[in-house]
């Protein structure tokens, strides 16, 4: 698959030196290149593109804002964020970007970027193949019949989370539960083999599971604390939080929920 690129940008040196960079890549050709918000919105509604690369202070329309307009497209292009400030990464990963590169950055690191630009758009394309299978999941009365709860035992923490896939619900206990997380409007389960797709908001998935285990750690993210393996001072008060999977996952932790994290954690 080869993506086809916007490059966002007000300043001009910055679009040339991105684009000779992105040239060297095998599968990703600039079509267009924008000065300005504003003028990449109307490019992005009157042409598909597979990923913008753009800035976040701008005229007329910043980078983030036009993040939010594109998310709520039917099938946006993902989003890199290319900018000399790193306070903003936060906000980023909120309207759901791929990826946050730190101006000056070097060619390597692009290729890190392109690595996850493929990850992103396999993943979406294996929920597109897969969403005529998915079914709407069983009531919380039927799951109460399969694990032997009564009908007045409604009011415990419900810890059975039903997922389908592939025409059969999967119970999952929330132990088995690494951490949930958002992305493109859908809310995703990852235990230590696989990465679910659920029928629930995040709030919803946050009032199910233990208090005691799980916690909001950002809007995009609830983390088991069990599975914390390691926590990564990041900048400005926030935290990644290394997580124990089949392969080293790092959590966001915002610098508001940062400071109750390490309340309840005795730091």
């Amino acid at each position: 698959m080869r993506f086809k690129a916007l490059i966002v940008d007000d300043e001009y040196p910055a679009r040339q030196e991105l684009r000779h960079i992105l040239s060297e890549m095998p599968d990703i050709d600039v079509v267009g290149e924008a000065a300005n918000g504003v003028e990449a919105k109307m490019l992005v509604e009157a042409m598909d593109y597979s990923v913008l690369f753009m800035d976040i202070q701008m005229p007329g329309m910043t980078g983030l804002e036009l993040g939010e307009l594109i998310k709520g497209l039917e099938r946006p292009p993902a989003i890199v964020y290319v900018t000399a400030y790193e306070d903003y990464a936060i906000k980023a990963f909120e309207v759901d970007a791929v990826d946050y590169l730190l101006k000056p950055f070097t060619e390597q690191r692009v290729q890190l970027t392109l690595k996850k630009i493929r990850k992103y758009f396999a993943g979406r394309n294996k929920l597109n193949s897969s969403e005529d299978e998915l079914v709407s999941s069983i009531s919380e009365e039927e799951i109460s019949k399969k694990i032997g709860l009564k009908k007045d035992d409604h009011n415990l923490n419900f810890k059975i989370i039903p997922i389908e896939k592939q025409g059969k619900t999967l119970l999952i206990d929330e132990s088995e539960i690494v951490f949930a997380f958002t992305e493109n409007d859908y809310v995703y389960i990852k235990t230590r083999g696989e990465k679910l797709l659920t029928r629930f908001t995040l709030k919803e998935l946050e009032n199910r599971l233990c208090p005691n285990s799980f916690f909001r750690t950002h809007r995009c993210y609830i983390v088991n604390l069990k599975k914390v393996q390691e926590i990564v001072p990041f900048f400005n008060g926030t935290y990644n939080l290394i997580v124990d999977g089949t392969e080293k996952t790092e959590v966001p932790v915002s610098r508001t929920q940062a400071k109750k994290l390490k309340k309840i954690l005795g730091m």
